[in-house]
């Protein structure tokens, strides 16, 4: 695509129409401490390929790959290993080039493709049905919470203080635009999810509870309880799943009733690539499909009988919904989409839940450990692959430490939740298989040393 600069009598043209008498005119809402009057301080007006490519590298020897240290932290992006296999397979050209099938009946690989994403993730949510994949986790949820006030015609949504606060963020962020309310609280380091309290809190103004499964401290709750408060309400229960490997284990969201099951795919295929792109999930009920944001794939027969495949609902605003669309998503995570289904089609089910089995007995073991040094106590008795410590000091101080040492020790909740005194001494810690019995050895002796 070549790149077409506009002209001077362009810009003017462009700007008449919508009222504007310069460019500046379109940053008005820019604070103006945050406006630049000139260069960036410091940058270069020019530079060498050579010289450019010294100082980029140079910076990225400054940070710290997952791989090269004791790697404990999770909350929301896992580090499990992927299959050489994925790479080389989303790398093929026919793949690694395809978008948004804008004519799709010419792009059949890629339907297809879509198409068994969306029945592995049916399937792994325990839902009828499941989109062609959204951006990611957070703003998946957010779409949940839309979609159930469209079906309720309420806006009222109970999101439980389990939710990983970064969803909860995204959601107060998007509802300053649709008017929604939003009831949210923090979460206690307790045994148990707040189940109770959330169903306490469910009226007849309520369009749906949101619920984190496992929790932001790797709590699993029952979630059937909660669905039927939430249905004799007239509500809908939203489930969010940010750690897929754990359905190799445990009862799908779907299956216990929940209408609507959102997520983040990264665990599985997606590197954790420093936050990013990674692939949101959506599932749901049959009877709620016509409300579901996004696009879903579809097979069928051509004029001779043949199989073939189809888009067969597209509800984003480009299509010929418009105003009138579920959602203004303008692509899905197709390629991430693609790593997941392939790293989900090389282990099946049998391998999924081998590789869930080794998660949880890898972790429980090393919850043990780590619950034996003096200064720590474990708040998460139960969970999956990942568990929440209580520190003798502040947690965040102690991660710093660890860090200098070259040990990811985890994620401090006054990291996610800063201000909130009660959580401060909070400690997530995630392991996954390629976790060693020396990291957690490490990570125990450097606790020890730091809390004594």
């Amino acid at each position: 695509m070549r790149y077409l600069p506009l002209t001077q009598p362009d810009r003017e043209a462009m700007l008449g129409v919508i009222g504007a008498k310069s460019i500046d005119d379109l940053f008005v809402d820019v604070p103006a401490s945050a406006v630049l009057d000139g260069p960036i301080p410091g940058l270069p007006m020019h530079a060498s390929e050579l010289a450019v490519e010294r100082h980029m590298t140079k910076l990225a020897a400054k940070n710290l790959a997952a791989g090269a240290a004791p790697f404990f932290l999770g909350a929301g992006a896992y580090r499990h290993h992927v299959p050489a296999s994925v790479d080389h397979i989303i790398q093929r050209g026919e793949f690694l080039t395809a978008y948004t099938p804008y004519q799709p009946e010419i792009a059949q690989g890629t339907l297809q493709m879509m198409f068994e994403f969306q029945s592995q993730i049916a399937r792994l949510l325990g839902c009828d049905v499941a989109n062609a994949s959204m951006y990611d986790g957070s703003t998946a949820c957010w779409e949940a919470i839309t979609m159930a006030r469209r079906v309720t015609k309420r806006g009222k949504a109970i999101l439980s203080g389990g939710l990983h606060p970064h969803y909860v963020s995204v959601a107060n962020t998007m509802a300053k635009f649709t008017g929604d309310q939003l009831v949210t609280s923090l979460p206690t380091l307790s045994l148990t999810p707040d189940t109770d309290d959330l169903i306490a809190q469910i009226d007849d103004d309520t369009s749906c509870v949101v619920v984190q499964y496992p929790d932001i401290l790797g709590r699993i709750a029952d979630l059937s309880k909660l669905a039927e408060a939430a249905h004799a309400k007239k509500a809908l229960l939203v489930a969010v799943v940010t750690e897929p490997v754990a359905l190799g284990a445990i009862k799908a969201p779907g299956e216990m009733g929940a209408d609507i099951v959102v997520g983040e795919g990264q665990s599985l295929g997606v590197g954790l690539q420093f936050g990013g792109p990674y692939v949101g999930l959506f599932a749901c009920s049959e009877k709620l499909v016509r409300q579901m944001p996004g696009r879903l794939c579809g097979e069928t027969v051509d004029a001779e009988g043949k199989r073939g495949y189809v888009l067969t609902l597209s509800t984003r605003e480009q299509h010929i919904r418009r105003e009138k669309a579920t959602s203004n998503i303008c692509t899905s995570s197709v390629l991430c989409a693609l790593a997941m289904s392939v790293h989900m089609t090389l282990l099946g089910e049998k391998g999924l839940r081998q590789l869930a089995a080794i998660n949880h007995a890898t972790a429980s073991a090393a919850a043990d450990r780590l619950a034996s040094v003096p200064g720590v106590e474990l708040v998460t008795p139960t969970f999956f692959n990942e568990f929440t410590l209580k520190l003798s000091k502040e947690a965040r101080p102690v991660v710093r430490q660890l860090a200098d040492q070259g040990i990811l020790a985890g994620v401090s909740l006054g990291r996610l939740y800063p201000g909130a005194d009660a959580l401060a001494n909070g400690l997530i810690v995630a392991v996954t298989e390629t976790t060693t019995q020396e990291d957690v050895e490490t990570l125990a002796s450097a606790l020890q040393e730091v809390l004594a």
